[in-house]
């Protein structure tokens, strides 16, 4: 028998505000202390009071209190009902082509690793902190969702028509929308559809995997079922083109000289000379089918040498990491082009490889192959906001 992943509604808490611009936050990791501190200081509502508590070894404890504390006065208030909750995003991406997405927000199964139906995409770095486990145990809800993939055809048809609009923010010319669904025909058809098929998991591995530990500690303490703690939360959007920003998170290299790394590089790609990075570079990288490597100063184009990688997948990242097997080198991930090459000018890294996004097509034979990308292969845009629905894992 076929896993299929389960996907539930729930009875949300939500901030009871007109203005939700002044309470939700962008995603925990990717904020810093100071963002995470101007936002504080925003509203002393704001999300991130709970979702990215600082300060002092009690900090998890008192996110915990001060999530009561709305509770109890009616800054957040639950739904009378379970309910699913439409989450559109509209931007102009960078092509220019207008974008309108949705996925719905509910209770993704949580299920072992390795049995199926929940499947990560690439494999992922080491996170040796246990911030969102201790925040999950102190506070008993899901605050951040996870981004999952499905691979059922028809689930965008079945989230076009609007529910009912709780709000909206546009940030950073963004516009995020939140709607909520109750009829109790919609809310089956949307969980079935779900249900049919695979979720890929596209961005929050180290939340998923999270949420597997505290469901397992759940079940140890209660001697059973988890309860709400069997699902996590995940926004869940169809896996097609017409549905995803994709975009890719280049390579920063170091513990070598730029011309070691170029000559390792070479073994594999031709390199040309080429102009600095500029506005029109990806556009060329994806259209003419090179990387580019970013010296501190020059730049050069890599062009992939005929039979250089047989046998290898046909992703940049995995490409990069055949040809670097043998070199010392440390790897970090930068999104945005003026980003890696700041790092590179400003001495914090050597040098950096500009890579392309993964196709769609891709990310779905990933799945349906059962293979992992490398690690940091994929960068979904934009970044869905922390606050807009809070998942109790507790009465």
């Amino acid at each position: 028998m076929v896993a299929v992943p389960r996907f539930r509604p729930f009875r949300a808490l939500r901030y009871a505000v007109d203005d939700l611009a002044t309470v939700t936050a962008p995603p925990y990791d990717v904020l810093s202390e100071a963002e995470v501190r101007a936002l504080a200081a925003s509203s002393e509502h704001n999300v991130v009071h709970v979702d990215v508590p600082l300060d002092g070894a009690d900090r998890y404890r008192r996110a915990a209190a001060r999530l009561q504390a709305w509770r109890d006065g009616g800054v957040l208030v639950q739904d009378a009902e379970p309910s699913f909750t439409l989450y559109r995003l509209r931007f102009t991406d960078a092509t220019g082509a207008e974008r309108d997405l949705v996925g719905v927000l509910g209770g993704l199964e949580v299920v072992d690793e390795g049995a199926g139906g929940v499947l990560p995409h690439e494999r992922t770095t080491p996170k040796a902190s246990t911030d969102r486990l201790d925040l999950t145990r102190a506070t008993r809800a899901n605050l951040s969702p996870v981004w999952g993939l499905s691979l059922a055809p028809g689930l965008t048809a079945l989230l076009r028509a609007p529910g009912e609009v709780l709000g909206s923010v546009v940030d950073g010319g963004v516009e995020h929308v939140v709607e909520r669904v109750t009829d109790p025909e919609r809310v089956a058809a949307i969980a079935a559809a779900v249900g049919a098929d695979d979720v890929l998991i596209a961005d929050g591995h180290h939340r998923y995997a999270i949420s597997r530990t505290y469901r397992d500690e759940v079940r140890a303490a209660t001697g059973g079922d988890a309860g709400a703690a069997e699902e996590t939360l995940a926004f869940v959007g169809e896996l097609v083109p017409e549905q995803l920003s994709v975009a890719a998170i280049h390579r920063l290299y170091s513990g070598v000289d730029a011309p070691t790394l170029r000559a390792a590089l070479a073994r594999r790609f031709e390199l040309t000379p080429a102009d600095r990075p500029g506005a029109g570079t990806l556009a060329a990288m994806a259209e003419e089918g090179f990387l580019t490597l970013v010296e501190p100063d020059a730049t050069w184009r890599l062009t992939a040498r005929p039979g250089a990688f047989d046998g290898v997948r046909a992703l940049d990242g995995g490409w990069l990491e055949t040809a670097l097997a043998d070199q010392p080198v440390a790897v970090t991930y930068q999104h945005g082009l003026d980003a890696a090459v700041a790092a590179v000018t400003s001495g914090r890294a050597a040098a950096a490889v500009l890579i392309r996004p993964v196709s769609v097509a891709e990310i779905e034979r990933t799945a349906r192959e059962g293979l992992l990308m490398p690690p940091k292969s994929t960068f979904f845009t934009p970044k869905l906001k922390t606050g807009f629905v809070v998942r109790p894992l507790a009465d």
